[in-house]
């Protein structure tokens, strides 16, 4: 089945579904370069359209590293990551943060449709940048808030390129999300079973998995964790609650929880890769 995003392409939905921002400390939609202060970051644009662009912005940490290819919530940039991409490098990953049309550096504006679209020519740019710079370790794929549509897509479409998906305050179902978003599904048209589809998506990702959840969630409440948890497949998947944490603090919350669990996982990833 095709996915039809248009109901969610609305601007009235697109209006209260994305807050993107623009990073000030580089010129929008320009060149790749290594960014200021940060002699380890490569700033890139991704072509993903004619005349249109998304940027990224890898922390680089070293060529046999894993390599998390980051997908952001809905108010974030890539730039907000700057702190924390120093110590995804120190437990051994490069971490590979992507902004969406409109957010950061990136050109154009952003829509479901596009987001969802643009995630695979971001995962084929990203490959393909990695292998051509020597970088060989494995590729996972992980998101947060809105951004776990677009792990979760890929991780289900191409099994065989990703040896993980990490998933940060996923939604299992958006139906509640937009009516939370102010949206009544019925009356836009929007179908569950036609959109995101996350529980079918995640039921094909036989990789390992871990899926992270704050337990007082507002916005994503943890039972969508835990059903994205019930739906996976995978021998190897974990569900980590983070106690006391709500949407947007899961990381402050239990910054020493959160990043173990990352660095086993992706240690193990990397033995398995071996």
């Amino acid at each position: 089945m095709d996915a039809d995003f248009s109901a969610l392409d609305r601007p009235e939905v697109l209006t209260v579904l994305f807050h993107p921002r623009r990073d000030y400390g580089l010129p929008v939609g320009g060149p790749p370069q290594a960014a200021a202060g940060f002699p380890r970051v490569q700033d890139i644009l991704v072509p993903v359209a004619a005349d249109i662009a998304v940027g990224a912005r890898f922390h680089l940490g070293g060529p046999a590293h894993a390599n998390i290819l980051f997908f952001h919530g809905n108010g974030e940039i890539a730039a907000d990551y700057d702190e924390i991409g120093p110590f995804y490098n120190r437990m051994g990953v490069n971490f590979l943060a992507v902004d969406y049309r409109g957010y950061g550096r990136s050109t154009g504006h952003p829509t479901v449709t596009a987001m969802m679209q643009d995630c695979h020519t971001v995962y084929r740019f990203a490959a393909a940048w990695l292998a051509q710079n020597g970088f060989t370790g494995p590729l996972i794929a992980m998101g947060r808030s809105l951004g776990s549509a677009s792990a979760i897509e890929l991780a289900a479409a191409g099994p065989e390129r990703f040896a993980g998906l990490i998933v940060e305050s996923g939604f299992a179902f958006a139906g509640p999300l937009v009516r939370l978003l102010g949206a009544d599904p019925a009356r836009i048209g929007f179908r569950e079973e036609s959109a995101f589809r996350h529980i079918e998506k995640i039921g094909q990702v036989k990789k390992p998995v871990l899926i992270i959840h704050a337990e007082f969630d507002h916005i994503i409440p943890f039972s969508d964790g835990q059903a994205l948890f019930d739906a996976c497949p995978s021998p190897a998947k974990t569900l980590l609650k983070i106690p006391g944490a709500n949407h947007n603090d899961i990381l402050a919350v239990a910054p020493g929880d959160y990043m173990a669990a990352i660095q086993r996982f992706t240690a193990t990833l990397l033995t398995l890769s071996a």
